[in-house]
């Protein structure tokens, strides 16, 4: 008889890669041993960064009250309305370009409290 899981779970999938045998997630996506994020002051900041970037500058978008999964489907909605790329890296939504005047209004709709912080 073959090797089988202890419980079952799948270990492994083509689509996703490895899975986490916790809580079934691939493991990009565990949630396990994710310390979680703190929750900050409520205020969502949006900035400007050039730094390291060859001049081209991003805007950053820190303290979205979502998990990493909610994040990057919304951050994906906001690289959508600006029309260009970004990504996510450790709860910070990064987007191309200074889309500050046109993500500020974005998410206060959302009901966030937003600043612009910083550059």
């Amino acid at each position: 008889m073959g090797m089988k899981n202890r419980n079952g779970g799948l270990v492994f999938s083509t689509e996703t890669g490895r899975m986490c045998p916790e809580c079934r997630q691939p493991v990009a996506e565990c949630t396990c041993g994710q310390p979680e994020r703190p929750a900050g002051d409520g205020v969502v900041r949006v900035s400007r960064e050039t730094k390291g970037r060859k001049g081209k500058g991003v805007t950053l978008i820190t303290g979205i009250p979502l998990n990493d999964k909610e994040l990057k489907a919304y951050a994906k909605v906001l690289k959508a309305k600006c029309g260009t790329g970004g990504t996510v890296k450790d709860g910070v939504v990064e987007i191309q370009g200074d889309q500050r005047d046109l993500l500020v209004p974005l998410l206060e709709q959302k009901g966030w409290t937003v600043k612009k912080a910083g550059g």
